[in-house]
């Protein structure tokens, strides 16, 4: 894979966002299941009149089924002149191609060294959930889980804290052949909003596969009074997967952002973590 588009093509960034409800993910998939990546370069080829031919997307975070994005970003490389006759319209023309579940909000020329996936410095997501023992608002049901048990959420916080740096991260990761499980945790915590729902937040370089919902399982353990503070660090340094880390389900985690390096790193920033990751989700 090369660092920048081909020769007669033009890099595009794509900043979007999708309600993850009705979507097998992110990433195209056999059998025709309805994903995010399916419907944007179904609606790109027709709008761009290209036929049968498809311009495959690179997304920076490939979210599973169910799960939304706030701040997802992706490329595409478009001939030249593809770009250059349809540019001034595509947006809005995507806007009226694309279902009213995912959205694109910005289509721009990307800088030389950018690659969605491999140049980025991190992706943020949040997870909400909600306690009350009456359940979750009706109107935030398809983005909040609901917990049927109060939650200590300094307790919580306190826990996702002793996770924060670079860990292998295999007893919380669903392991892929040829990939590594070594991530980097920037930031982990958790916070009760005005409305009572609670937020669990995590920034890191990169996540692997059901990562983010493992560690949210093993927090609302630690919430509910199930187990103490120090067992998610325990997990994490028993390096092997733990039958009472449950897999949360996927409707109340979010994409948030993606952050990018300044335009004159960015090929620096994508040798890096190819060379270091291989395969980063």
């Amino acid at each position: 894979m090369s660092e920048g588009a081909a020769d007669g093509y033009v890099r595009i960034r794509l900043d979007l966002s999708y309600d993850g409800t009705a979507f097998s993910g992110w990433a195209k998939q056999a059998g025709g299941r309805r994903t995010v990546q399916g419907e944007i370069e179904d609606a790109l080829r027709t709008v761009t009149r290209s036929g049968e031919t498809t311009y495959e997307l690179t997304v920076a975070g490939r979210t599973d089924a169910g799960v939304h994005a706030r701040g997802q970003v992706a490329h595409v490389d478009l001939p030249a002149e593809v770009w250059e006759t349809h540019r001034e319209k595509l947006l809005k023309r995507l806007a009226g191609r694309l279902p009213k579940d995912v959205r694109v909000w910005a289509l721009t020329e990307a800088p030389d060294g950018f690659n969605a996936r491999f140049a980025a410095l991190w992706r943020r997501y949040v997870y909400r959930v909600g306690d009350r023992p009456g359940g979750v608002d009706p109107l935030l049901r398809g983005h909040v889980l609901w917990h049927d048990w109060e939650l200590d959420v300094a307790a919580m916080d306190a826990a996702a804290k002793t996770l924060v740096g670079e860990h292998d991260f295999a007893a919380y990761a669903k392991k892929r052949e040829g990939a590594t499980t070594v991530r980097e945790i920037l930031d982990f915590g958790a916070r009760r909003t005005a409305d009572g729902v609670i937020e669990i937040e995590v920034r890191a370089d990169a996540f692997c596969h059901n990562q983010v919902r493992s560690m949210v399982g093993a927090l609302l353990f630690v919430g509910d009074g199930h187990r103490g503070v120090e067992w998610p660090r325990k997990v994490l340094d028993a390096g092997v997967r733990d039958s009472a880390v449950h897999v949360v389900r996927a409707h109340g985690l979010t994409l948030e952002e993606v952050a990018y390096p300044a335009d004159g790193l960015l090929a620096k920033r994508q040798r890096a973590a190819r060379r270091v990751r291989g395969q980063v989700h």
